[in-house]
């Protein structure tokens, strides 16, 4: 079957070319390294199996989940949070087992999802998801890294957090200019730190459920469950008030998965054996979304009490997070500046993996044609430095958090990225249908698929309907009867209309182009051939020794 699939269209350039009057235009498979017949260096593919995994399970976990979550809980309770991040994660789960059939399928160097609503949907929304992704990623740099550098403020240091800025610029610019294996190597240290430390803080918050710490008395269990209770109120009083808080919650639990899922599929661009690994990585997804998310609410739950104050004026740092506050109330001590640290590396452990997939979302621009050829430049080690030089310019806006009316200005830009990933997620489900569609239409095998979900294509359109409702809903609160202001409004929508803009933009220039490519006309087959050469077989590994030679090499 390898052999019949790496015959079809053999004949043709590996590398996607213009084919005008098919309503269809194809551009730039970096795999090839030729661009419109220009020939270019290419990223090379130098994740192993370890490095993707673990990537997988950590690599975008950030202050959000450690810090952010405190917050969450504190605006609706325990039950609140617990409910609202199953339903994240079932959704974000339904876009992950989509965008991973179809980068599994034909997983290209340089094929971000942008590349992909490129070749299956319409060039106008690849342009569109592209830049999305360039940008919104970009503005993500500089906001982790003003995280960290203000997490470090909870030692109370005599250093200006400037220089804790510059520090972390240059570390994680540093690490982008690498080859991809060395990002690979930090990342897997960074986000197994990150395991690690969460695997650690449930297994201490399931001792303190049982009474476990130095001032318990007795089985903590759910007390705090029923007192203060599981639930809040927010705006108004009564079942009105604890479901406009439950909606508030559904909003707010969404960014500490943001952008997680179009990480594999960046990563899946530069992965030995992609075809295999990227179905590997997404089948324990689940248990990733399950036990770290799910399992962090479900934990601080029932270790810190939602009403405590610290949740929301704690200052900066561990000392608002959830564990550290409920680790503090059973009388254990010292653990703070502990998580303080785990926290400083998981913020710049996220700026690195938002550079990194801002670079290549720039990269894939340009191979798809949708940016300029310069930005396909790369070293000879694969890396392409134009566009990570481009993407590293977003960084100097950490420096505005220097000064208290530059942090008003950095928080507009922040403001770009809120709704972002609701809408990505939206236009992934769509890439997703419209390649199975294509599938479907051109008869292609199903062996030939490497990965499939049996929530699709069912998922794909909860999807499209989840996040549709979360995007028009996002600042829902801003409505309320004195809450309205035009800071709060722009905050929570301008996402929509410039996301807008910039496709209807395309859409005006390359008007003659069909809305929607023909399923008929979808390009599913150039680049495969070089895809399955690049396919080599795992070593067997039959005894313990080469297993673990496996895991750390």
């Amino acid at each position: 079957m390898k052999e019949d699939m790496v015959n079809v269209h053999a004949g043709s350039a590996s590398a996607p070319v213009y084919e005008k009057g098919t309503g269809h235009e194809v551009r730039g498979s970096s795999e090839s390294g030729r661009i419109e017949g220009v020939v270019t260096e290419t990223t090379h593919r130098g994740l192993k199996a370890r490095h993707a995994q673990m990537i997988a399970l950590g690599g975008t976990i950030g202050t959000g989940l450690f810090v952010g979550s405190g917050a969450t809980l504190a605006r609706g309770g325990p039950l609140m949070i617990f409910l609202a991040y199953s339903i994240i994660a079932a959704c974000v789960l339904c876009v992950v087992t989509a965008i991973v059939e179809v980068a599994a399928y034909l997983p290209l160097s340089g094929g971000t999802m942008s590349y992909y609503g490129h070749r299956n949907v319409s060039d106008s929304l690849g342009f569109a998801m592209g830049w999305l992704y360039f940008y919104s990623l970009g503005i993500l740099v500089p906001y982790e890294i003003t995280a960290a550098g203000i997490v470090i403020e909870y030692w109370d240091p005599p250093v200006n957090m400037a220089v804790w800025i510059t520090i972390f610029i240059v570390v994680i610019i540093a690490l982008n200019a690498l080859p991809v294996q060395y990002y690979g190597e930090t990342e897997f240290w960074f986000a197994s730190l990150k395991v690690f430390m969460m695997i650690g803080l449930l297994l201490l918050s399931f001792i303190i459920f049982w009474g476990g710490g130095p001032k318990q008395d007795g089985i903590l269990g759910f007390h705090y469950w029923r007192d203060p209770g599981a639930t809040n109120e927010y705006l108004r009083p009564g079942a009105t008030g604890r479901f406009i808080a439950f909606v508030k919650v559904i909003v707010m639990s969404a960014f500490p998965f943001t952008f997680a899922p179009e990480l594999l599929v960046v990563t899946g661009g530069e992965m030995k054996n992609p075809r295999r690994n990227l179905p590997k990585a997404a089948k324990r997804y689940f248990f990733r979304l399950v036990f770290f998310y799910i399992g962090c609410v479900v934990a601080i739950g029932i270790i810190c009490p939602h009403t405590h104050e610290d949740l929301t004026d704690g200052g900066v740092g561990a000392a608002s997070s959830a564990f550290v506050i409920g680790i503090d109330l059973v009388g254990i001590k010292g653990l703070g500046s502990v998580i303080n640290a785990v926290v400083i590396t998981s913020a710049w452990s996220s700026g690195n993996s938002f550079l990194y997939m801002s670079s290549r979302s720039l990269y894939s621009l340009a191979v798809a044609g949708n940016a300029p050829k310069i930005f396909t430049r790369c070293t000879d080690k694969g890396v392409p430095y134009m566009a990570v030089i481009a993407a590293a310019l977003f960084c100097p806006l950490a420096y505005l958090n220097c000064a208290e009316t530059g942090s008003t200005v950095f928080n507009w830009f922040v403001n770009l990225t809120n709704t972002s990933g609701f809408i990505s997620w939206i236009c992934c489900a769509i890439v997703y249908l419209r390649f199975h569609k294509a599938v479907k239409t051109q008869n292609l095998a199903k062996e030939n698929i490497p990965y499939h979900s049996f929530l699709q294509p069912v998922g794909a359109y909860a999807a499209i309907v989840a996040f549709a409702i979360l995007t028009l809903i996002n600042g829902f609160d801003v409505f309320f009867p004195g809450k309205f202001n035009a800071t709060s409004f722009l905050t929570a929508y301008i996402g929509i209309p410039l996301f807008l803009s910039i496709y209807f933009g395309h859409r005006i220039y390359s008007r003659r182009d069909p809305w929607v490519i023909p399923s008929k006309q979808v390009d599913l087959y150039t680049g495969i051939d070089v895809v399955l050469a690049n396919e080599h077989p795992d070593p067997k590994a039959d005894t313990w020794q080469k297993k673990l030679h496996g895991m750390l090499t």
